[in-house]
């Protein structure tokens, strides 16, 4: 058994590059990768805040112009709610937006500026031309005229703040 211990040990001390006695390294070897606790754990992105100035007006916006499902509404305490609004057939673990009423004047003063007036939001669709018809014929207002891109085809619109949104038919691989 003592023999056993020894050839491990004598093993042990050639893979770690150690001379016999000393303990010191012949040569620095490459520390191990750590792996990220972030690596192993599946995540997604659940919720965006979206500022809004009443709950009500922002869910009849958000389902009647964009044809969201209103997901959840539970009311919290007096005058605080827990909304959540998805684009339609999404499904976790599709980002949704929880809508947030401004609580004082500061809040309220930021309403519409979720990117301070850049393009804050991104929505995908698999038909630009049929969703883009949808959304105007609902009085959705765009900003510009459809455009190709690298990447696809978009054109900005407003929400109902004055926020600015792409929407999106990303280009499909060859």
């Amino acid at each position: 058994m003592v023999g056993l211990l020894a050839r491990l040990l004598h093993g042990l001390r050639r893979a770690l590059g150690l001379q016999k006695g000393r303990g010191v390294a012949r040569q620095p070897l490459p520390l191990p990768q750590t792996i990220s606790p972030l690596r192993i754990m599946p995540q997604h992105l659940g919720a965006v805040t979206f500022l809004v100035r009443d709950y009500d007006e922002a869910i009849a916006w958000f389902t009647g112009k964009l044809g969201f499902t209103l997901v959840e509404d539970t009311p919290l305490s007096p005058g605080k709610r827990w909304v959540i609004v998805a684009p339609p057939d999404a499904t976790p673990p599709a980002a949704s937006l929880l809508l947030a009423r401004a609580a004082n004047e500061e809040q309220l003063a930021q309403v519409g500026r979720a990117a301070g007036g850049r393009v804050a939001f991104f929505l995908h669709t698999d038909n630009f031309a049929r969703d883009r018809v949808a959304l105007e014929s609902r009085g959705v207002k765009f900003r510009e005229a459809t455009r190709r891109e690298s990447y696809g085809v978009v054109a900005v619109f407003e929400d109902l703040y004055g926020n600015g949104w792409d929407l999106l038919e990303l280009r499909r691989p060859d």
